[in-house]
């Protein structure tokens, strides 16, 4: 209930520390519901416990709602795991799921509890609820007097207190119930988890040493030859490689990223499969698995560092976007799941489902702690001192994260890269429970020094808007661009 009560009155206006707020009494009542029925708390689920409330911390600390969506979504699933358990690739890849398996049955299993409760209570249950509403009537009555009594009482409970109407009476119910749901699923899933690491998963039927091995070696030499390119590239130089190809700078640079990360992807799959139907009977068959797929990994990490450097080049040319420092971080990521397939296969394969989940809750705590919007606005205000391009209109749609690093522009390009997060600040009005920090350093540094403009003012920057922020393959703007690099505008980049 006090979850419920909590969700009904925090929950409505925003994420930031209400939703640290309400997840403490729904984590008590899943520990109290695990402890009654006989659980004990091990050490991963302390990882994944203290792991979700890590990532609550993002939305308290960032403005940027993407980051925020994929550290909320991360921490319900450890949440998740910590209730349910997982040791195995089933147990982890379906503990996360334990929660909305449970809304049904923990729902109906809370109801159960209730009416045991309530007949077994020999008339407790009435002076229960008679003493809490009178402490209720006797602090609004009491707090109500003092308010009237005192302006500086008032405006700090004004603050405290959330602002509801009778307008809202539905969204606060719905938001009650929703509440009250989710606590029930999390103290029947810690009271009851679904065992799913009792799935099994049989071996694939183990191929001879040449059948299995031969394709990946070959593989293997494909890889080599890729990286001794890659290196020939990088000590002879782009230009020829431009010129014998008939790409373009960004074409080169853009496109060799992006299938890059495809390859990276498809070799956990070869991985995983190749794992799968790997001879393992005899000491000599386990030395050539490791041997082949060590090298396989090996190499795959220079397809990773080589995929980093084209985005590097990239946006060193064009700028960074969301989108693109976003395909880093999921590619830096999958470089660490590759050292880990690596480690597995010497020290053993168990630890590695919840090494990999770990690594992945690790990683988006690590991206929204990160703050991408202002890594976007650092790294636009860098490439602007250094060539003079900057694309105003698209820094305006970043969060209020990107104001400290947008705050160091010269005039009027400053309050014209400010002006559209001004805005938007000054069009709402967030209780201390649904903001952040990054919002309230942005409306702080906005406060001493302004973003105010005329509609002309701006109007000389909107011509910079050639740098393809969107990602989005238009041939007309790829062809103005690429006639831009051939006649050697682009200066330094060419090198």
């Amino acid at each position: 209930m006090a979850t419920a009560v909590l969700s009904a009155f925090l929950l409505g206006e925003g994420a930031g520390l209400n939703l640290l707020i309400v997840a403490v009494p729904a984590g008590l009542g899943a520990y109290f519901a695990a402890r009654a029925a006989g659980r004990r708390l091990r050490p991963w689920t302390l990882v994944w416990a203290l792991g979700g409330i890590a990532l609550l911390a993002v939305p308290v600390l960032r403005d940027a709602g993407w980051p925020t969506f994929l550290a909320v979504v991360s921490a319900l699933a450890l949440a998740s795991l910590a209730l349910n358990g997982g040791r195995t690739w089933p147990g982890v890849l379906l503990g996360p799921f334990g929660l909305p398996a449970s809304l049904g049955t923990g729902m109906v299993w809370g109801w159960n509890g209730l009416r045991s409760h309530a007949a077994g209570s020999n008339g407790r249950v009435a002076p229960v609820l008679r003493t809490g509403a009178v402490a209720a009537l006797l602090v609004i009555v009491f707090g109500a007097l003092f308010a009237g009594a005192d302006a500086a009482f008032a405006d700090l409970l004004g603050n405290l207190i959330p602002d509801v109407s009778v307008a809202d009476g539905p969204w606060r119910f719905l938001l009650l119930l929703v509440g009250l749901v989710g606590a029930l699923a999390a103290a029947h899933l810690a009271a009851a988890p679904l065992r799913w690491d009792r799935l099994e998963i049989r071996p694939g039927r183990a191929r001879s040493r040449w059948e299995w091995a031969l394709p990946l070696v070959v593989l293997d030499l494909l890889f080599a030859v890729f990286i001794a390119v890659q290196l020939a590239v990088l000590f002879g130089g782009y230009d020829k490689v431009l010129s014998e190809t008939g790409l373009t700078y960004s074409a080169y640079a853009r496109q060799g990223f992006w299938q890059l990360l495809f390859a990276t992807l498809l070799t956990l799959v070869v991985i995983a499969l190749a794992l799968r139907w790997a001879p393992r009977s005899a000491a000599g068959d386990r030395t050539l698995v490791r041997a082949v797929l060590g090298t396989l990994c090996l190499l795959t990490l220079v397809v990773v560092a080589s995929a980093l450097r084209r985005m590097d080049l990239y946006v060193d040319a064009y700028g960074l976007t969301r989108l693109r420092v976003s395909v880093a971080a999921m590619e830096l990521w999958l470089g660490l799941v590759i050292v880990l397939i690596m480690a597995a296969g010497v020290y053993g394969m168990k630890w590695l489902p919840r090494a990999v989940a770990a690594s992945a809750a690790a990683a988006v705590l690590a991206f929204g702690l990160a703050s991408p919007d202002g890594l976007v606005a650092e790294r636009n205000v860098q490439r602007y001192e250094r060539t003079g391009k900057i694309d105003v209109a698209y820094l305006q749609e970043l969060s209020a994260d990107a104001v400290p690093a947008l705050d160091g522009l010269p005039e009027p390009l400053r309050s014209c890269a400010l002006d559209g997060i001004a805005r938007a600040l000054e069009e709402t009005d967030d209780p201390w429970y649904a903001t952040s920090w990054g919002k309230s350093r942005a409306r702080s540094i906005l406060a001493d020094r302004g973003a105010h403009t005329d509609d002309t003012s701006c109007d000389a920057y909107d011509s910079d808007r050639s740098d393809d922020y969107d990602d989005q393959d238009d041939q007309d703007d790829q062809d103005d661009r690429g006639e831009w690099e051939k006649e050697g505008e682009l200066g330094p980049y060419d090198q």
